[in-house]
């Protein structure tokens, strides 16, 4: 089933099936296939990045929750909320977010495209550092996939994905996306 194209839709159930992902969470200091991270640092990764971001590039600060130290479930759900309803106010359609790395875009557009998703992405991280379903969407995989390959060598110079993971030939396309992200799709804890 894919995923809904919609900003607001498609946070709603990308950050929908990352929440279940925290709430089923048991071990927060298990490693997670992102080297030198734990469950926790997944769910800190998100918390943490997004709201500077957004400050930055569009002067909107979202509601604060816990440290993801004290309490990850209830960082994570304040977080998600505030992103979910600034996504789903009508006025958001009529702001823009401005980076100098990306110029200036729609700000549900750029928050679809760099945020929404990097949870779609880190979602896979999480359940396999906690031992959940790890299975994403299959039709959203091949988008981000097929968005990602032309800008290789530019995405691999920012400095946020790994090298690229050989795959047989013949894998899925998440096995394919997730190798390409530089994770190992093989990948399980020790």
């Amino acid at each position: 089933m894919a995923l809904p194209e919609q900003p607001a839709a498609r946070h709603r159930a990308v950050a929908g099936t990352f929440t279940e992902r925290v709430r089923g969470a048991k071990d927060w200091d298990a490693p997670s296939p992102v080297e030198d991270w734990t469950a926790r640092d997944v769910v800190r990764h998100l918390v943490e990045w997004f709201p500077s971001f957004l400050s930055a590039g569009a002067g909107i600060d979202l509601p604060k929750g816990p440290s993801v130290d004290a309490d990850p479930v209830a960082a994570w759900q304040v977080h998600s909320d505030g992103v979910q309803a600034l996504l789903d106010d009508p006025e958001t359609a009529n702001r823009e977010l401005t980076n100098r790395h990306i110029g200036t875009l729609a700000l549900p557009a750029a928050i679809d495209q760099f945020y929404t998703s990097d949870i779609f992405m880190h979602t896979w991280d999480l359940s396999r550092a906690t031992g959940q379903d790890d299975r994403l969407d299959q039709d959203f995989c091949a988008a981000m996939l097929g968005g990602m390959e032309p800008m290789d060598d530019v995405l691999r110079a920012s400095g946020q994905y790994g090298p690229r993971v050989a795959v047989p030939a013949d894998a899925d396309v998440q096995t394919r996306m997730i190798a390409f992200i530089g994770r190992d799709p093989f990948w399980t804890a020790r």
